[in-house]
Order: C-alpha cells, then structure tokens, then sequence
C-alpha cells in the first residue's frame, strides 16, 4: 500500500474520478470486498473504509475483487515502470513479457542479476507482493479478454493466458472476477467471434491519444515483407518464442484512446508475450498529461505540444532489431533505410507458413544474422563489419537490449562497438528500450527544428528532462512533418 502522504492524494483523485490515474494505482474498498480504477463511475467510498494499491496483484493478493463495473484490470498499464531504470522497474518490464511463463522466477532473476530471494524482496518491499503474483494477476487479465472477446474453448483460453492447468484457471478467475469463466463469457458484449483464427483485442491508453498519428509514423517507416501500411491499419510480423506472429493494428472504431489489435499466433501461448510488445510498439502505458504539463511550460515547445498534445514516441517491439535498423539509417533516408533493411528478411529472416498480405518474413534474430553474407546488401564493407559486429554481440550476450535491460549498460555497451556512436546508441535506447528522457546528439533534423525555435542542442539536452524523447518527436513533426501525417495530396486521393 502507499504512504500517508500518497494517501491523502490517491483519494482526491477518486472523489474526482480523474482517469489520469487510471493504472498509477488502484482503490480498494473494504465494505465491498471490491478494488476499483480510480475513475470509477460507483459512489465514491468514505475515506475510512479504502485502501490504495500500486498494482492489481497487491490488492488481489490481500483478498480483493476485481470490480465488475469500472473493470480496474483493463487500464493502461503503470507509466512508472517505463520511466524508472531500477531492478524492480526492470522486472515489471520482463514479467509484463512473459518472462515469469517462460523460465520461472529463477530466469527472471538471471536475467536482473539478482537471487530469487533479492528480486522477491524487492518486489514485496514496493509492490506487497512477489514476481508469482504479479504475474498471476496479468494472466488473469489476459484470461477475462479472451474470454469477453473470443470464442475460444475454456481450455484453449487458459493456456494461452499462460497458466499451467485448466484448475488453476478456474480458481484464479473465481477469485479475481467473482464468478466462474463460464459466467464472465455469458456476460460479455455481444460478439461476433471475428475472423477465424485472428484473435481481436483492444488496448487501451491513456487521454489524449491519436491512435492515427502513431500508425501512420510507423507506417512511413515500414520494411516491405516485414511491415505494411494501408493509410489505416498498420501490420506486422512479430518474433514470439513459439514462432511468428502477425498482428494489425487501427484505431478504435468508437474513436476513443484505444487501439484495435488483431493477432494470428503460431501459437495462442505467445499473447502473453504479443500484448506487451504491441503496447510497448504504440507507447499505451505513457503518461501524456505528465509529460505535456513539462513541455508545454516551455516557451519554445508551448505551440508544438498544443498542436499535438499526447504525441506518443513509437517505439520497437524487439531491442535487437532497433539496434540493426539504426544501423542500417546511419545517414541514410528514411526511404534508403527501409530498402536496406527488405533486403536482410531472405538472408536471415524467419519466413512465415504462408505470406499474410505483403507480409513474408519475421527480423532476422541476432543468431542468424551473424552467421549471414551480407554482401547483397548494398552496405559498405565499413557499415557492413558494423552490422556483423553488433550481431555477433548480441549473439554471444555481450550486448543485452531485452525489456528487463540495464538501459545505461546497454548504451555503454553498444558505444564499444566499432561504428556505433553516440546517435546510434541514443536512437536505440530510446526506440528500442522505450526509455521516456534520451537525447539524440547531432541529429540534423533535431538541429534544423532548434534553429527555427532559436534554441540550441546543449540547452535541449537539459531543459526537457525528464521528458526528451518526447521533445525530439515534437521537433521531428516540425522538421518532417510527412512522417507525422498525411499531406493534403495524400488525403484528397483516398
């Protein structure tokens, strides 16, 4: 639970059902037995009788039910844990990836650095719980969606929400939601089961949110056979441990501050994974009215930030493949850059069973791609010993880029590399990494942008702390405004 002082500030927040909050913490009721998003529409409990929580899994773990009214387990998910680079940052990071499922809470901890019994305490001393029940508390919310939002058998359902037996399933949702799966499914929205195969989700973030924006940048810089934009919906192929995964990507229909997520897995086990890289991909978890009451204080970012106010900084669902993509754009376009990395997806890519659309190939993983010839490129031998050094290094884990990183580590250890300076290295922390307050120096279009503003780099590298990867994607607007939206050309064709 929080402090005193949090306290007194968590229940104004209630009493004003302010959805800012949604995710930073979360309500419990004593009288009902019930824990709530902070937003919650229900009458506002006397103070007495509430507690307050970091995370779902504390208030489940101290006996709490999920609300079945204001849904506390659907928010965003906590912006702390992208801004912050401590162990139990790091962890949340990684248990959010599916870490947990996978190797177990002897992995997780190998690869923090740290004994199970250090991580767990950690976790215990902020969060009142372990990394167990965490993790547990983020299958039970994978489970509720698959069950409102497909027609997935019971049992398909459990597994894919990653726990270990069909029991274990049943208890935890009967604990959490107060009911049994059957019953949640019978009082879902009506449905219409959706395509075959395709699992359809929606992820919600924080106001205000263009979901279009975010789309159409990552669509500017799609690679053909990996990515594809049709000016709405932006797909993909993602790297899961079971196998390729595809996923497309729109706005809400109700043009709310959502996105509609429409996966095909190899298997239904890596949603657990898919999720929190699509959330990572469109930066849902972020805090817009945080970061633009920092920026929009700022006379030169005042105008840029009212024009576009919760601008997102998309980043990458995979830290290696930013760090070869950022190889690859060092002083190239844009243009050159998606052409460049096409041509390593038949080298070293995983090809899907079938091509989904213009989609052939999941990115290279490291492995393969140091063990590739990569002289059809088109890199220089300089650019090209580059790309096979940082594949090596990666290869052998003397570069780690996962979720659960040491994120200044793996700067120090990129700027080791040959051809890899300081732009590259930033470029990757902050859209490989997700990390909120990088810099990128001696970015030409950061420069041209300043000048118009009459500012200077070095002033931009202090001024927008903690909110700098922010500031570069208003300053990339100014200076490349296409990357951003549609030109009117573009609009009166479709």
């Amino acid at each position: 639970m929080l402090t005193s002082l949090d306290v007194e500030r968590c229940y104004r927040a209630v009493a004003s059902r302010d959805a800012r909050f949604d995710g930073w913490f979360f309500t419990a009721v004593r009288t009902t037995g019930i824990y709530c998003r902070p937003s919650c529409p229900a009458r506002t409990p006397a103070a007495a009788n509430v507690s307050f929580f970091g995370s779902a899994a504390g208030a489940q773990a101290a006996g709490y039910r999920a609300c079945r009214r204001c849904r506390p387990d659907a928010v965003p998910g906590s912006p702390e844990w992208d801004v912050r680079a401590d162990v139990v940052a790091r962890a949340m990071r990684l248990i959010a990836d599916g870490e947990v499922e996978r190797s177990g809470v002897p992995g997780l901890a190998a690869r923090l650095g740290y004994s199970e019994r250090q991580v767990h305490r950690l976790l215990v001393g902020e969060l009142g719980v372990g990394p167990l029940a965490v993790a547990r508390a983020q299958r039970a919310q994978t489970a509720r969606v698959l069950i409102e939002t497909t027609d997935l058998p019971m049992a398909d359902v459990a597994f894919a929400a990653g726990f270990a037996s069909i029991r274990q399933f049943n208890d935890t949702v009967r604990e959490v939601f107060a009911c049994t799966p059957s019953e949640l499914r019978r009082r879902r929205p009506g449905s219409d089961g959706g395509t075959p195969g395709w699992l359809t989700l929606r992820l919600a973030a924080r106001a205000p949110f263009d979901a279009a924006e975010v789309l159409h940048f990552l669509g500017a810089h799609a690679v053909p056979g990996l990515e594809e934009w049709d000016g709405t919906t932006f797909s993909r192929v993602l790297d899961l441990p079971a196998g390729p995964g595809v996923v497309r990507l729109s706005p809400a229909p109700d043009g709310g501050p959502a996105v509609t997520a429409r996966l095909l897995l190899t298997d239904l086990r890596d949603l657990r994974a898919a999720v929190p890289r699509c959330r990572r991909l469109l930066d849902l978890d972020a805090d817009p009215a945080a970061v633009d009451d920092v920026l929009g204080a700022d006379p030169a970012l005042a105008p840029l930030v009212a024009g576009a106010p919760g601008r997102r900084v998309p980043a990458s669902p995979d830290g290696p493949e930013s760090a070869v993509r950022a190889v690859l754009g060092q002083q190239v376009s844009v243009a050159g850059t998606r052409t460049l990395t096409a041509r390593l997806l038949p080298l070293a890519g995983t090809p899907l069973a079938e091509p989904v659309g213009t989609l052939t190939h999941a990115f290279p993983r490291p492995e393969a791609l140091a063990e590739a010839e990569l002289s059809a490129v088109g890199l220089t031998g300089a650019r090209r010993r580059t790309l096979g050094g940082l594949a090596a290094a990666l290869a052998e884990g003397r570069v780690v880029l996962d979720p659960g990183c040491d994120r200044e580590a793996a700067a120090r250890d990129l700027l080791a590399l040959p051809g890899i300076g300081p732009w590259t290295a930033s470029l990757v922390v902050m859209r490989g990494l997700g990390d909120p307050d990088v810099w990128l120096p001696g970015d030409l279009a950061l420069r041209r942008a300043l000048a118009s503003l009459g500012s200077s780099d070095a002033e931009a590298a202090t001024r927008w702390r903690p909110w700098r990867s922010y500031a570069a994607m208003h300053l990339w607007a100014l200076a490349a405004p296409t990357l951003f939206t549609r030109s009117p050309l573009d609009r009166s064709a479709s």
